[in-house]
């Protein structure tokens, strides 16, 4: 089974313009990125997607390898459609540009879930981790995920779900992280299908895959490390670094 990783990675975020070009300690955060994902040694290639001549030279330069996106992209997912359509692969591994602390084992955990008999019906599987500080959980910026008793998405939101009606239960909050596995037809299915409602509504690209009937896998992890979203969690990613 074929195994790469692709490294979507836009320019000009809406909330933190240039945010993969900041410096976080000695080098960019877009290079720990794809530096950390090739340690991991899973992968038979990993490659920085991308619509930026900057962040192109930026991965080039320092012997890495990227391709630039041709057509526009909504998402992350339909950028590295584009890239993979001609590639003979098996599983895509799409690492977030902004994920600068990506670890091995979180993704071999996500790839094994492509393993064994019930692996054979997974189509798409992502990362999550229990989120616990009140601040985190009510912040938009971190995008919430519901789960069933198989572990499978029920829902993907930037709004608290689920919602603490009951003042005596204590729910577990999951932080959906933005790294995914796809079987290649998987995503090429999901790059052919217009954006859905609640895709377009929450700003959340996986949702188009609920919206179409396809089950979302996730895996608990527990590390990941920050996130770059906003200029205060690149200070965040300062200390933890």
């Amino acid at each position: 089974m074929t195994t790469i990783a692709m490294i979507p990675a836009r320019y000009a975020a809406s909330r933190f313009p240039a945010k993969l070009m900041q410096l976080l300690g000695n080098k960019t955060v877009i290079r720990h990125t794809y530096d950390n994902t090739l340690a991991t040694g899973l992968f038979a290639e990993v490659v920085v997607v991308t619509d930026s001549d900057i962040i192109y030279k930026e991965i080039v330069q320092h012997g890495g390898k990227a391709v630039m996106s041709i057509k526009q992209h909504e998402s992350g997912s339909d950028r590295i459609a584009e890239a993979v359509a001609d590639m003979n692969v098996d599983i895509v591994v799409n690492v977030q540009g902004d994920e600068p602390f990506v670890q091995r084992e979180p993704l071999q955990n996500l790839l094994k879930a492509f393993e064994g008999e019930d692996g054979q019906r997974v189509q798409v599987a992502s990362l999550m981790q229990v989120l616990k500080e009140e601040q985190f959980i009510k912040d938009p910026n971190y995008v919430k995920v519901a789960v069933d008793k198989n572990m499978n998405a029920l829902m993907f939101s930037r709004s608290v779900i689920p919602y603490k009606r009951d003042q005596q239960i204590i729910p577990v909050y999951f932080e959906h992280i933005g790294v995914y596995a796809f079987r290649k037809n998987a995503l090429m299915n999901f790059t052919n299908w217009p954006m859905t409602p609640l895709e377009a509504a929450e700003k959340i690209e996986c949702l188009r895959y609920l919206e179409n009937g396809v089950t979302l896998k996730m895996v608990v992890t527990q590390y990941m490390g920050i996130e770059i979203d906003t200029p205060e969690d690149l200070v965040r990613a300062a200390k933890l670094l």
